[in-house]
């Protein structure tokens, strides 16, 4: 019987979802969480293993020989050492394209509270404050109406699309850029853009680009500066894509007038973190992808990709 471990199941299901699938597969253990020095225990004997942001390295895949195959409950893969798995012929398997509705939304969600402030007026009124007005309506920062504004989306895959699209359901135009561009059709109102030029045009700027050594801190000072005055910023992407200093400083300075983003450059977020003192900044704590219809396709996605690999045929497999 194959011996599978979660090595962190919480976060995927804190108990509104079921694990009957993948315990009709072996020996399922499942751990809420698991600390470093606890992971090789963990694992020694199990031939397949799952993780989420738990990470394996190298060194723990060598001292237990006995795995073969290594789930990754997301999308990204970097937790495992995809070089060292390759060559102890560990077959590696991610989860593609489970989410990208859910972010989108959720990108549309930041914006429209940067712009409209639901949520900070919703509060205030449960304060007292509309009680307390002597007007029938008030408001306590700048509201914007999206209708003609520019969006610049800095990454367009499956997630990039689905938040144009969505964009332009507000009447906004859409720049669209990526490091490949591809034969995906432009229409009226969404065209191909370079980099510099949403920097220079876009009234609201939305990541949706992977990262690595090409877009870590691809938002500086520098790139800041070159942006037009009262641009909104918005991350549902890696938190490392941003300079988070630069970021606080052009957001208390005017320069940006709001951002809205879901992750951050140390997660949890650290309370040394930059965005914590910078003004008109919407932080949520990486819950893009978190609907309970987004988990239930990332688990059943999950399940084919261990039934694939029992079945001598892997799927979603990472180099």
């Amino acid at each position: 019987m194959h011996k599978i471990v979660v090595l962190d199941g919480h976060t995927l299901n804190p108990g509104d979802l079921s694990w009957k699938e993948l315990e009709s597969m072996g020996e399922v253990r499942i751990y809420d969480r698991t600390e470093a020095g606890d992971i090789i225990a963990r694992i020694k004997d199990a031939d397949i293993v799952l993780t989420n942001k738990t990470p394996l390295t190298g060194d723990t895949l060598k001292a237990c020989p006995a795995i073969k195959y290594i789930g990754c409950q997301s999308t990204g893969y970097n937790v495992v050492d995809i070089k060292a798995a390759n060559a102890l012929g560990i077959v590696v398997t991610n989860i593609p394209s489970y989410g990208t509705e859910a972010v989108a939304q959720f990108t549309m969600a930041l914006l429209l509270e940067v712009v409209s402030k639901v949520g900070m007026h919703a509060e205030a009124v449960k304060q007292g404050q509309w009680s307390a007005s002597p007007d029938f309506c008030f408001w306590n920062g700048p509201l914007m109406e999206l209708n003609g504004k520019t969006m610049g989306i800095i990454g367009f895959g499956a997630i990039g699309r689905s938040v144009a699209k969505k964009a332009e359901a507000f009447g906004m135009e859409v720049l669209a850029c990526r490091r490949t561009p591809d034969k995906f059709p432009e229409s009226g109102h969404c065209h191909w853009a370079s980099l510099e030029e949403i920097y220079q045009r876009a009234d609201v700027i939305s990541l949706h680009c992977p990262l690595n050594e090409e877009t870590e801190g691809m938002i500086h000072k520098g790139t800041i500066d070159r942006m037009k005055d009262g641009v909104i910023l918005l991350n549902t992407g890696r938190g490392p894509l941003i300079n988070e200093t630069d970021l606080r400083d052009a957001l208390n300075s005017g320069k940006v007038a709001g951002a809205g983003v879901d992750v951050a450059s140390t997660e949890p977020i650290r309370p040394d973190n930059p965005l914590l003192q910078a003004k008109n900044i919407w932080i949520t704590p990486h819950i893009a992808w978190a609907p309970l219809e987004t988990r239930q396709r990332l688990m059943d996605i999950m399940n084919e990709n261990i039934r694939a690999f029992l079945g001598g045929a892997p799927i979603n497999e990472v180099h």
